[in-house]
């Protein structure tokens, strides 16, 4: 995944004549700011060459989780808005057959007409959901608003849009503080994405409440795929789950999460599996060094890198791999047509491939189960060997 090309001309463009070791001080700095002080409510970016510097080396990466977050959320529910795509095979968005034929909305469109992008910093998640939803044939046109507190990244963000007129007219931009002020409105999709972290525990629980309530029908909140960034989401999930919101991804149920912070219960059923697999041959697998004991739900996007993006970065490697975690919330009023179909079962690791056969950890309604599968499994083997991580799968 790559950003659109026109916003990688707008950012090397935006940085072009600067001093690259200049860049990489201030790169320096931002990482060192938001590795130490992120959960203090803080300001994290103040003048216009940080964020000039943010856009550069965090864009990319926001944009290819929000994303792949979207596409997710998006094959969870079931209307000919998605399934009719004209990009619908290059989006993957496809809902599993048996959940498209029991779906009452077949032949009903979803439309997104209002976008609410919360701390949208310089636009990325913006651009995200702009390419999703562009891929789909809208019944009119998306306005999307971005609320952002600082003015540098409010200027930064209108001025890389300005590459994209479409994207341009459709936006507008906000002064807003999530800690402070009041949205003026409700949205159809709402995304609040790297924000939440960055608060105080007892700012949070505002924060979420106020999300929830500007959302007229989907919530997608994003989070880093660290330790941290899913102790998060399920704060997240539970709050929402307790106000009577309905849960659209990534889990396939609303019961308890079997991934508790700090539980090590996926990894004991990967590492089992992987041990029972080559136990056989290999006295390693024995070795209890081997057994991670911690775990937490999250997900990756590969991004690729820009000249730019590696320079900054001191990379060698054309691609980085964003781990993130989300969780999206949908509200279903009692004449609504819409519906939410959800995946039957989440891959929550790499699926471990060995010949003939394919172990997968899944995260199921009953909990965390694992499973192998084989070649003499006919389909179901195809549709194993496609999978990756975060995808849904049925067996």
């Amino acid at each position: 995944m790559e950003l659109p090309f026109e916003l990688r001309t707008a950012i090397e463009e935006m940085l072009e004549g600067q001093k690259p070791e200049q860049l990489k001080k201030v790169s320096a700095e931002i990482t060192r700011r938001y590795k130490n002080e992120s959960g203090r409510d803080g300001h994290m970016i103040s003048s216009d060459l940080e964020a000039k510097v943010y856009a550069a080396v965090r864009m990319p990466a926001t944009y290819g989780a929000v994303r792949s977050a979207l596409s997710y959320v998006f094959e969870c529910i079931c209307s000919d808005c998605w399934v009719n795509s004209a990009k619908y095979d290059e989006l993957d968005l496809r809902c599993e057959p048996e959940d498209v034929s029991a779906s009452p909305v077949m032949g009903k469109t979803i439309p997104i007409r209002s976008v609410f992008d919360i701390g949208a910093g310089s636009g990325a998640a913006t651009w995200a959901v702009y390419d999703a939803l562009d891929s789909f044939d809208q019944s009119s046109p998306v306005q999307i608003t971005c609320f952002e507190r600082e003015a540098a990244m409010r200027k930064i963000g209108e001025d890389l849009m300005k590459a994209d007129p479409g994207l341009s007219a459709s936006a507008q931009w906000k002064k807003f503080d999530l800690l402070t002020d009041s949205l003026p409105a409700k949205a159809d999709l709402v995304v609040s994405s790297y924000v939440l972290n960055e608060l105080t525990s007892s700012a949070r629980g505002a924060a979420i409440a106020k999300l929830w309530e500007a959302t007229e029908g989907i919530l997608l909140i994003v989070e880093p795929g660290t330790k941290e960034g899913f102790a998060v989401i399920s704060e997240i999930r539970e709050k929402l789950l307790a106000a009577g919101a309905s849960l659209v991804a990534p889990c396939p149920h609303d019961g308890p999460c079997p991934i508790a912070p700090g539980s090590s219960e996926v990894n004991r059923a990967a590492s089992a599996k992987k041990a029972e697999v080559t136990r056989a041959t290999s006295a390693v697998a024995d070795d209890p060094k081997n057994e991670e004991t911690d775990d937490w739900c999250h997900f990756a996007c590969r991004v690729a890198r820009t000249r730019l993006h590696k320079q900054l970065k001191d990379a060698d490697v054309p691609y980085e791999d964003e781990k993130y975690s989300y969780i999206a919330f949908a509200r279903i009023p009692q004449d609504s047509p819409l519906t939410i179909s959800r995946a039957s079962s989440r891959v929550l690791r790499h699926p471990y491939i060995t010949k003939g056969q394919i172990d997968l950890t899944l995260c199921t309604p009953n909990g965390i189960e694992k499973t192998t599968v084989r070649k003499r499994d006919g389909d179901t083997f195809k549709r194993a060997k496609k999978c990756k991580q975060g995808d849904s799968f049925t067996y």
